[in-house]
């Protein structure tokens, strides 16, 4: 095997290239170790190109091999990898969003980047190396590429101290966990969540994570310059003069009225573009496709979107820079079944939020070869074709309804009661009802309105707003509230989540190489305005949230019991909390430490915690009760004083006077009082009627004998003596 490899230290931290022929067939490949966690990345691209496509034709998968962990997971039926966890898809959308900005996007010849987790240990992350190593692979391969482009983890920790790429344990309880990655100084990339940090912090992260990014990026520079291959020439060129002529002379002068605010005009942007793609096919009618024309006429626009913000300081829709559209929020749209319900407005983007409440066993297991965990917090989001005035395919969830999803789980994670608090599991489902822009950064709004509206006790509204970049030779605008062409032309999606407090998520990605740091500190500063407007609207709607759970909701109690008494609850074979789980109606969960939560309506809730505390109940001398009588003897009766626990009532214990048969005091099925008189050994229970209550008997019409009389002979006891006490 031939092989070569090279070596970095990053605080402390060995990280290695190493470039072998293991992968000979690919245009570039490296394996990347950091401690014992390894990846394989390899870049391939097609030797032609693929014809009638509008579009660089880039795929990114990241693949999470379980024997990666050590550990055989899977299905009880089938123990081999299939579809790709959340984990997986999420960290291959972050190597995607990193490289694509850097390919000249007129390319057409297909380019596949893969990154196989190859070995994980407890504390470093494969995903940082996936960026790398994509990186790497595409830095030393012919494929053309802008790069080679750096990533960290920065984090900081409850003292203030930032880490970079903290492993595992150094993460715990972090205050911020940030993905950076960038090029040339500027960043192209950012995912992070924190528990409402300042701008300041944040920016600080950033300026830690850039230094860092650049020594990765000259270390990488020195590989490529010692094995990188030469760069294959691959033809973009395509011949439309005569296309740009019809375009200017029949389309140019009108685009203006059609695409900006306060300009005559008869056209919205996509007529126009209809009526050029009919003419471009009545001129043009030997075209296989119109792409080209569709090129044409996306660049005038983009063009013309730049110039306009950042020479005439215009925007498509005649808004203010830091203006934000019109805003509204509501709650409790849905009544009756659901549990919670927001919907946000915000300019033509429109969400609903749906909340439903579930008990601990309604979680969600995470078995990945990275994670496995139980959540019990789901933010699900949905993007239907007719949000955007499309048909198309219903059903299954695509790579970006996943990352949407994931975001505004991360930004209202935050504000989150404790589950010592609110022990429930939480879902939380977003629908894009309609869509102009930012549906990520609307449904964390819609989602914090269905929260309070359902009663969950979060520490404060979240809110999130999307920010956008302008850049030209001649300047650069930052805009605030993103919407449409501003969202498909900008050279900056950057997505800012938070409370009054602080920031909670942030996700960026660029069209262009990267963003300077000035410019993303001002982009900050205009989020937290637009985010503090936005969170007046939400608090205007629904101030706090309501204090009771609405009356669809079910109803949790949570308590803690005896390990010890454990089985007691159980049962053998579980046979006494099933048949507990199905007469109340409720679902019951036991954790190993004794911690008892019940989930169901108010009523069997109630009844199965008034069970399972009977069966746990520690009894003392003295303690009281109401029992029922379940058997009489002729030398006393049998009281059940809770589930599963009855005791004897001696007969000399009925009354304080003889008493000649036990009957003549109580009856089966009778309340009666009674009080603990001891607890043996044995854990057998003696109770007595006359010390709980000496007047029982007489009240009953039970006459004491006259003073020196003698008791009648009582009949012998046939068979063997009855157990008493717990039962079984």
């Amino acid at each position: 095997m031939q092989k070569r490899e090279f070596s970095l230290e990053i605080e402390g931290k060995k990280l290695t290239a190493i470039f072998t022929d293991m992968a000979d067939q690919t245009n570039g490949s490296v394996i990347l170790k950091l401690g014992d966690t390894a990846v394989l990345a390899t870049a391939v691209m097609s030797s032609n190109k693929r014809e009638g496509i509008d579009f660089f034709p880039l795929v990114v998968d990241y693949e999470e091999k379980f024997y990666a962990s050590g550990r055989i997971l899977g299905g009880q039926f089938i123990r081999r990898e299939g579809r790709p966890t959340e984990e997986a898809i999420l960290s291959g959308r972050v190597v995607d969003r990193t490289i694509r900005p850097l390919f000249n996007q007129k390319i057409r010849n297909e380019v596949q980047v893969i990154v196989t987790t190859l070995s994980i240990d407890d504390e470093n992350d494969p995903d940082i190396l996936g960026i790398l190593g994509a990186s790497l692979a595409l830095g030393t391969s012919d494929i053309p590429w802008g790069g080679p482009v750096g990533a960290v983890r920065v984090a900081q920790k409850t003292d203030g101290t930032f880490l970079i790429n903290p492993g595992h344990t150094e993460r715990e309880g972090a205050l911020m966990d940030m993905t950076i990655c960038g090029k040339g100084g500027n960043v192209n990339m950012i995912e992070a969540g924190a528990y409402e940090v300042s701008e300041d912090v944040a920016k600080q992260a950033l300026e830690i994570g850039l230094e860092a990014i650049k020594k990765l990026e000259d270390w990488q520079k020195t590989i490529v310059s010692e094995i990188g291959k030469p760069k294959a020439v691959v033809d973009t060129s395509s011949d439309t003069k005569e296309i740009k002529d019809l375009f200017n002379a029949e389309i140019l002068a009108r685009l203006s009225g059609a695409t900006m605010a306060g300009i005559p005009g008869n056209y919205s942007i996509n007529d126009l573009k209809d009526e050029w793609l009919k003419l471009f096919k009545e001129k043009f009618p030997e075209a296989k496709n119109n792409n080209d024309a569709c090129d044409i006429y996306e660049d005038a626009v983009n063009n013309l979107i730049h110039d306009e913000a950042v020479n005439n300081n215009r925007r498509p829709d005649g808004r203010k820079m830091d203006e934000l559209r019109k805003i509204s929020a509501d709650a409790g749209v849905l009544t009756g079944i659901v549990h919670g319900c927001g919907l946000f407005y915000r300019g033509g983007t429109h969400v609903l939020s749906v909340l439903t409440l579930g008990g601990p066993k309604d979680s969600q297991l995470i078995e990945g070869a990275e994670v496995q965990e139980r959540r019990y917090f789901m933010h699900h989001y949905n993007f239907p074709p007719f949000s955007s005035g499309e048909t198309g395919r219903m059903g299954g969830v695509n790579r970006r309804a996943v990352g949407h999803g994931a975001l505004a789980e991360r930004a209202l994670m935050a504000t989150l009661p404790s589950r010592d608090e609110f022990p429930y599991t939480i879902r939380i489902v977003s629908e894009s009802l309609a869509s102009n822009g930012s549906t990520s950064m609307a449904s964390v709004c819609a989602s914090t309105v269905a929260l309070m509206d359902g009663g969950v006790p979060i520490k404060r509204p979240t809110a999130g707003i999307a920010m956008g970049l302008m850049q030209t030779d001649k300047g650069y605008k930052v805009l605030t509230d993103i919407q449409g062409p501003e969202d498909h032309h900008g050279d900056m999606d950057f997505k800012v989540a938070g409370t009054r407090e602080g920031i909670t998520a942030i996700q960026m990605d660029v069209k262009i190489d990267g963003i300077p740091l000035e410019i993303l500190i001002e982009a900050l500063a205009d989020a937290k305005k637009a985010r503090l407007q936005i969170l007046d609207v939400i608090e205007a709607a629904i101030p706090a949230p309501r204090t009771d759970l609405q009356p669809s909701a079910p109803r949790i109690i949570s308590f803690t019991i005896p390990q010890d008494k454990i089985g007691g609850v159980i049962g053998p074979g579980g046979k006494i909390i099933q048949e507990m789980t199905k007469s109340t109606g409720t679902t019951i969960d036991i954790e190993q430490d004794g911690k008892v939560t019940i989930c169901g309506k108010l009523e069997g809730v109630r009844s199965a915690a008034e069970t399972i505390r009977g069966i746990t109940h520690e009894y003392k001398v003295g303690e009281k009760f109401m029992g029922i009588v379940t058997r009489i003897l002729d030398f006393g009766a049998f009281v059940s004083i809770g589930p599963g626990t009855e005791g004897l009532v001696h007969i000399s214990e009925l009354a304080p006077f003889r008493v000649n048969l036990v009957t003549d005091v109580v009856k089966e099925a009778e309340k009666v009082p009674v009080i603990i008189k001891e607890v043996d050994e044995r854990g057998r229970i003696n109770l007595s009627i006359r010390q709980a209550d000496p007047d029982f008997a007489k009240n009953k019409g039970v006459v004491p004998p006259p003073p020196g009389s003698m008791p009648p002979p009582r009949p012998p006891h046939i068979g063997p003596p009855r157990p008493y006490g717990r039962r079984p």
